[in-house]
């Protein structure tokens, strides 16, 4: 059966690119076949494989950043502990919709959470030499694990699917026992499967990482963007669910790219909790003669990085955090229309054959928002990518993400209207093609 792409300008591609095996092809391999493939061909893609926002920025924070900019911020190097009116902002923003306290000296503003992870792992992995490993939650954002190859550092994960609610607490043991973990990172709402991880077993995190004296580093890079519950209230519940009411050492890391669309300017906020922030460690003391986690993390590591974050990118995140806070700017809102796009899509796929990964968030259906995940019959993740490439369709294997199943990761972020008529078409062509897998 004929396909919307041709087949062998697809395969030439991904010759020319060097890619032998598709299941490890990254998100800018893929990305690259769909923009060449779609040049080549004059076929539009419908592209699901970036997580990169498709959204207009904030107009709050274009405004202040122009505002500062003609003010002359960019003549002055940023203080590197952050600008104070951010770290305010920050530390009250946190409160008005995590419903937890953090001063502000811990709300250290980074070039995106990117930077803040870097920085975190470096920190943690400093504190104690026999403490020299990261342990992933995964599925998660695959570029995290490159952070640590990069610096050299080492790490482990395991696929959350199968180790939801009670089965967690064993699991985490199973690694934490071993006493050469330095700290733990999950995304919450996750990135890639956007499960989002109940009460109960952020207590479980927390608990054990008491215990076992760990960091938790909780990436909420989609920040309230669990669309089944209204997490836009400012200083009202339900609030972002957190890691941080069950322990007292962790790091949330709260990036601007997703809830603010801001992802260009690359801002964001690590915030330290006021312990971790005070605590001194052996590792640290050796290596810098002195200093606690806080002061390393900003006065050593982030120093060393980059001498600062973008002058006008902080006002910016600080003006859309105080009029969140103020109740003036409704983010959620605004983002909202990933959720209603990640509904129409589910529904296309799973007319056509296709299931539902990552299906389920316990007992309830998993939340739509800017991923989710889908496999075919009979075919692997790595299968099923390619053969949808055919089909002008872009979406990257979750084989690279961290997880054990099969299936793809599928972005909203840039999906236009005129193309959910264009993907039902195409995936009744994919039906017709495979009508034998599913028998």
């Amino acid at each position: 059966m004929n396909t919307p792409i041709d087949r062998q300008l697809i395969d030439g591609i991904i010759r020319d690119l060097g890619i032998a095996d598709f299941s490890r092809a990254t998100i800018r391999e893929v990305k690259a076949i769909a923009a060449q493939a779609e040049a080549a061909s004059g076929v539009e893609f419908i592209k699901m494989e970036m997580g990169v926002p498709g959204l207009p920025p904030s107009a709050v924070g274009v405004e202040a950043e122009i505002d500062a900019l003609r003010r002359g911020v960019a003549s002055l190097y940023p203080d590197i502990n952050g600008e104070r009116m951010l770290k305010e902002e920050a530390s009250r923003f946190v409160r008005a919709f995590v419903g937890v306290d953090i001063r502000p000296e811990g709300c250290v503003p980074v070039t995106g959470s990117m930077q803040g992870t870097f920085a975190s792992f470096l920190t943690c992995t400093q504190c104690r030499p026999e403490r020299d490993t990261v342990l992933f939650i995964d599925p998660g954002f695959p570029v995290q694990k490159q952070q640590l190859v990069v610096m050299g550092r080492k790490y482990e994960s395991f696929d959350v699917y199968n180790f939801r609610g009670p089965k967690l607490a064993a699991k985490l043991e199973s690694y934490l026992d071993r006493g050469n973990i330095a700290a733990i990172i999950y995304s919450n709402p996750n990135n890639p499967s956007w499960v989002c991880l109940k009460e109960d077993e952020l207590e479980t995190i927390g608990r054990l990482a008491t215990k076992y004296d760990v960091v938790v580093l909780e990436d909420l890079a989609y920040f309230a963007m669990d669309f089944r519950r209204d997490l836009g209230r400012p200083f009202e519940p339900p609030y972002q669910p957190t890691v941080a009411r069950y322990t007292d050492q962790y790091v949330l890391l709260i990036s601007g790219s997703k809830a603010f669309s801001y992802a260009g300017q690359r801002i964001g906020v690590a915030c330290i909790s006021d312990k971790l922030y005070h605590r001194a460690f052996p590792g640290l003391d050796a290596r810098y003669g002195g200093g606690t986690f806080g002061t390393v993390f900003i006065h050593r590591v982030l120093y060393a990085l980059s001498s600062g974050t973008s002058h006008s990118a902080q006002y910016a995140l600080a003006a859309m955090m105080r009029a969140a806070s103020d109740g003036t700017y409704h983010f959620r809102d605004e983002v909202s229309v990933y959720g209603e796009r990640a509904r129409k899509l589910k529904e296309i796929f799973l007319r056509h054959g296709f299931r539902l990964v990552y299906g389920l968030d316990l007992d309830e259906p998993v939340a739509d928002g800017f991923y989710f995940t889908i496999g075919y019959p009979g075919m692997t993740g790595g299968e099923l990518a390619r053969e949808l490439m055919y089909y002008g369709v872009s979406a990257l294997p979750l084989d690279t993400t961290g997880s054990n199943q099969q299936g793809l990761r599928a972005c909203t972020s840039f999906i236009q209207d005129h193309q959910y008529d264009m993907l039902d078409e195409r995936m009744a062509l994919f039906a017709r093609a495979h009508a034998g897998d599913n028998q």
